[in-house]
């Protein structure tokens, strides 16, 4: 498992997933998915989306969130929200991470986001408009995390 890791809560659209993984890939970062996933793992559009990286990718599945907590209980989660008060540059990516993010629809479920409240982060944007594409929010927070790392093992 890689020191990044990215964390997708339920994902429902196969092409933001295929991106994800895309990214995961060229990044050396580990893709969890926490099912229900709104799709097969054999579905066309994800792979197509994720092109031929899928040999080059970490992937790991979990039946719920519980397994997926069971299962990582080492390093830290930042949760991405459009409900936090800190950005995600007001953090520290340090040691072992899992940015976590929700369904393209619905998000992080709000107990969770109550229970893990000092956790939560946002991506800046515009009061009132809608929130950015699942898979620009990973790219975004991934690029985030390897910045303050000075790009480690990147070229």
């Amino acid at each position: 498992m890689s020191r990044i890791n990215i964390v997708l809560f339920e994902p429902e659209i196969p092409q933001n997933t295929g991106n994800i993984a895309r990214t995961c890939a060229v990044t050396g970062c580990t893709l969890h998915l926490i099912e229900p996933l709104g799709f097969t793992v054999t579905d066309s559009r994800l792979k197509r989306a994720g092109l031929d990286y899928w040999k080059h990718l970490d992937i790991r599945y979990y039946k719920n969130i519980d397994d997926f907590f069971e299962k990582n209980g080492d390093g830290r989660c930042f949760f991405f929200t459009t409900k936090a008060s800190r950005r995600h540059t007001d953090v520290s990516y340090d040691g072992v991470c899992y940015l976590i993010f929700g369904k393209e629809t619905a998000g992080l479920p709000e107990p969770l986001l109550r229970a893990r409240k000092k956790d939560c982060v946002r991506i800046p944007m515009r009061e009132g408009e809608r929130c950015l594409n699942l898979s620009n929010s990973v790219a975004v927070g991934v690029y985030e995390a390897l910045r303050q790392s000075g790009f480690a093992e990147l070229v």
